[in-house]
């Protein structure tokens, strides 16, 4: 006997073993139940989520010689002429190919013949939009007022392209996509059966993959026990048929835009497309990780939302800590255009190594969504010494000096006095005395990267110094002395108390000009960042 595919073999013979549609099969099975069923329905919904099955059980039951409840016996001589597709009482007709005006009238006439056998006749229309609209016309009346025994399913995955007056004369049912959960219960009931011996992080990808149509999870399991016949199916060898990019180079690929790397970012590319990868599934699914990111930094409860194994949700809890939600959001902006713009490319490589460098180089766009990942870029550069320092007038000949060196030079001539980490771009006296403050103090860097980016623009044009027993901040303008006086001392004092633990007393310092590199004796140093100019 040859092969039958899977998602036939296993197609769903009465309505405990649909799955995740209950809310269809909960109010079908009690119009069944008390002989109330209704001469015409719209079954609507995306592919392989049950429509025709369900089609199909439902003419069964309501022909069933010894039904069990709503449910079809499947042994009576009705209910396997219908299983064998050879039943006189059950009529399916693909709207796709059979769409004009003479095939809907061969229906019509054919209503006019009660069942030889059985108490209904059952039409079941396929893809009943493609219809053309005389074919429309001409069943809108037998569909209005049909005879007692004759039943219409009309199944349908585009319900906007039905008439009004069609779909005002049928019940309609929409069919939900299935949760990853119904495919992996289903999966593993089809294992038992078969004698498939395969691990649940395979199932798990597979019902991933298949995007809520369980027709597509069974093809897709058929084409992966075809490579491997007779052996264990593995998460691994899953990846391997279906084509699809591991985890690993995800994050690998999610590190190096964070570090604003395009070489390595190319190198990621260039890997995946020398494994014959799938470049516009590669971007799908690299979409989605960046969505299991968002969730990731947005949710407490990540782990219960994210379809990762829990290893990988903790090293991208520590990849992603410190990123703003911001740079993600506008990741997923960019891939998801990415998505469209292939949709007919031919060049969907150099499509994709555009988009890497668009997002390394957020400089290149000019809208607002961008404006974030600029700050947090030029940040890094400015934390990592690629910056030079603005100097005072007449100093330009030694121009050419980095930041780290400038930084180096004021600690020289602090007379050798122990600093604290500062904030980028930030005026910062070390304090003189030990204790809570000097905890602090060390630890700044840590709660300057912590702060909202509005906050730290602002500190940016502030003076930050540490005493003995607290902190002084002072403003160069009124405006933003005000607003430290209002809102920010207490934000600062927040996060202080957060990351270190020190309940620290702020100080609102007078107006006075901010200090420039090198121009105090007293330990402090200023990088030029000119937020003005992103």
């Amino acid at each position: 006997m040859s092969h039958i595919a899977l998602y036939r073999k296993f197609r769903p013979a009465s309505f405990d073993e649909v799955k995740g549609q209950d809310h269809i099969v909960k109010t079908l099975a009690n119009q069944i139940k008390t002989d109330r069923t209704a001469h015409a329905y719209l079954f609507s919904g995306t592919r392989g989520t049950g429509k025709t099955s369900i089609a199909k059980i439902f003419a069964k039951a309501v022909n069933c010689e010894n039904p069990l409840g709503a449910n079809p016996c499947n042994v009576c001589e009705s209910c396997r002429s219908i299983n064998e597709q050879n039943s006189l009482n059950v009529i399916e007709i693909d709207a796709a190919s059979n769409n004009g005006v003479d095939n809907i009238r061969q229906i019509i006439d054919e209503v006019a013949y009660s069942p030889a056998r059985g108490k209904y006749k059952v039409y079941i229309i396929d893809e009943v939009h493609m219809l053309s609209t005389g074919a429309f016309n001409a069943l809108l009346k037998t569909l209005e007022e049909p005879p007692s025994y004759v039943i219409f399913i009309l199944a349908t995955t585009e319900a906007h392209k039905i008439p009004v007056t069609i779909l005002s004369r049928c019940q309609r049912y929409d069919f939900k996509r299935l949760t990853n959960k119904d495919i992996v219960e289903r999966l593993n009931e089809l294992a038992d059966k078969e004698g498939i011996e395969a691990e649940e992080r395979a199932f798990s990808y597979i019902a991933r993959c298949a995007d809520g149509a369980m027709r597509d999870a069974l093809s897709l399991l058929d084409r992966c026990l075809a490579f491997y016949i007779d052996e264990k199916l593995t998460y691994e060898k899953v990846l391997g048929v279906l084509g699809q990019v591991e985890t690993d180079v995800f994050i690998k690929l999610y590190e190096a835009i964070l570090d604003y790397k395009i070489s390595e970012c190319i190198k990621v590319v260039d890997e995946i497309v020398a494994d014959g990868k799938d470049i516009s599934r590669f971007v799908v699914n690299f979409t989605w990780f960046l969505r299991n990111v968002m969730i990731i930094l947005t949710s407490l409860e990540h782990k219960e939302l994210v379809d990762l194994p829990e290893e990988k949700i903790g090293q991208l809890e520590i990849i992603s800590a410190g990123v703003e939600l911001n740079r993600i959001i506008r990741y997923i902006r960019i891939f998801s255009e990415l998505t469209n713009q292939m949709r007919y490319a031919v060049g969907k490589r150099t499509l994709l190594e555009i988009a890497l460098v668009k997002i390394c180089v957020p400089e290149m766009e000019t809208d607002t969504d961008s404006l974030h990942d600029r700050i947090a870029a030029l940040e890094k550069k400015l934390a990592e010494g690629t910056f030079a320092p603005a100097l005072p007038e007449g100093e330009k000949a030694e121009g050419e000096r980095t930041a780290k060196e400038a930084v180096k030079q004021a600690d020289e001539s602090g007379k050798g006095q122990p600093r604290p980490p500062r904030g980028d771009g930030i005026v910062i006296t070390s304090p003189e005395g030990k204790g809570d403050v000097t905890q602090v103090s060390s630890r700044w860097k840590e709660i300057y990267n912590d702060l909202e980016p509005y906050l730290k623009t602002h500190l940016r044009n502030m003076e930050i110094s540490f005493s003995d027993n607290d902190i002084t901040i002072t403003a160069a303008d009124d405006w933003d002395r005000q607003m430290l006086k209002e809102k920010y001392l207490n934000e600062i004092k927040l996060m202080i108390k957060k990351v270190t633990g020190q309940d620290i007393d702020i100080r609102c310092g007078e107006i006075q000009s901010v200090s420039r590199a090198s121009e105090n004796t007293g330990g402090t140093v200023k990088v030029n960042f000119e937020i003005d100019k992103l």
